[in-house]
This record gives structure tokens, sequence and C-alpha cells, in this order.
């Protein structure tokens, strides 16, 4: 990657989303704040700016098809192509979550921002990322995701009908993608920021956001025949 690399983190306007875009920024790339908020999202990009980022504003709802094709348009016009995408933005629905009485509604917002979000705005961005030399796709993940942990007895988090069956279903959405680009250049990879202290479980997290976005930053800049299909996190491979 270069200091002319472009890219775009969803839901980057605060917490892990918005560390990832300063992380990227640090490198001297050009990274679009995506967000549906226009005020915060307006914020975190003076803010990065301040910092000396080279970052834009990129409205973006990513449960909106027209909000999504317009995102496109802009990297499009102003662009004409797109190196790195960080599909960050995601919700928990709210708890509890148990599986018995479930709220149908929660888990289908769940469902509508943590995966068929991802596959809007990846599908969205894939010729603007074709035309990228090294293009990357960056699915940020949960460990509570994984099957393998959830049946085995390990520690993942309360029970959860709507976010953690999500994030399963994200990981199993980009080993498709991986699946189906692993003929391009194009690496596909989820990632696990850890137990990070953000809005999404009231700041009762033991990570800070900037750690909780290494993992992405480090996936943004794998070397040319990297790894693809992969799920990860600073410790190394996630059983899936």
């Amino acid at each position: 990657m270069s200091s002319s690399t472009i890219a775009l983190v969803t839901g980057a306007n605060k917490g892990i989303g918005y560390e990832i875009a300063a992380g990227l920024g640090a490198l001297g790339w050009r990274v679009g704040v995506g967000a549906r908020d226009a005020a915060r999202r307006d914020e975190a990009v003076a803010k990065l700016r301040a910092a000396g980022a080279d970052a834009f504003a990129v409205p973006l709802d990513v449960t909106d098809d027209d909000s999504v094709r317009a995102a496109a348009r802009l990297f499009e016009v102003d662009h004409g192509r797109l190196d790195v995408l960080v599909n960050n933005a995601g919700i928990t629905g709210g708890m509890p979550q148990d599986p018995i009485g479930a709220d149908l509604d929660t888990v289908r917002r769940a469902v509508e921002t943590n995966v068929i979000g991802v596959i809007r705005v990846t599908n969205a961005m894939l010729p603007l990322l074709r035309r990228s030399a090294s293009p990357r796709i960056v699915n940020m993940s949960s460990r509570v995701g994984s099957l393998t942990l959830q049946s085995g007895g390990g520690e993942t988090g309360p029970i959860s009908v709507a976010y953690a069956p999500s994030k399963s279903f994200l990981n199993a959405v980009t080993i498709q993608y991986a699946k189906q680009l692993a003929d391009t250049n194009i690496l596909v990879n989820a990632a696990c920021p850890g137990y990070t202290a953000t809005d999404l479980n009231g700041f009762r997290g033991v990570r800070t956001p900037q750690q909780g976005a290494a993992i992405a930053i480090a996936l943004a800049q794998l070397p040319d025949g990297g790894p693809t299909g992969t799920f990860t996190d600073d410790e190394g491979v996630i059983p899936w």
C-alpha cells in the first residue's frame, strides 16, 4: 500500500471504527469516514483532520440501498477506485437476548446491519475495489460468532440470539466471498477486536478502542498473496 491508498471505514464516527480510520490515516492514506449520523460524522472528520489525517465524510447508512449506492458514486466520481473496505458498522440490538421469547425485530435488525449491510456495501464497492492494485476487505466480527467456541463451553459472553448469531452469519459470508474471489487479488478476512470498551457493551470492555482497531489496520495492510478467508485477532487464528 502507498500514501495514495484510499479506504472506506463504515461506522467510523466513534469507537473502534473511528480508531481504525485514525490508524489508516496515520499511514498517510485517504480515509472515508462512513456514518449515517451527519453531526457525529462531521465531528469525527474534523477531529481526524486536526490530527493530520486525510479524512473525508461519506454519508452512509448500510441498511439503505440508496445511501449505499450514493456512497459508491461518491468514490466513483471523486476517486475512481477503492483500495480498502473495512465493514465495521454493527449493532448488538440490545440485551437481554434469550432465545426463548425472543423479540424477532431485534434479530432482524441485527442481521440487517451486521450481515446484509456488509453484503450490500461490499457488492456496491466491488467494482471500485477491482480497480485497485491491492484491494482488501476486512469484516469486523467477534469471537462470540465462533461456533466452535460457543459450543465448546468457552467464555463467549451472555446468551445472545441476535448479536452472536449475526457474527456467525458474517463469518460464513466472509468465507463465501473469499472463495468466490479466490482467483482475484482481493483479500477478504474477518477480524475480532476483542472485548473492547465501546457503547455497544456499555463501555464494560477491557480493551481500548485503539487496541480493538489494531487487527483491522493490520489486515488492511496485508501484502499481495497474503491470507484470505481467515478469522483472526491480535493473537492469531480464531476457530470458526
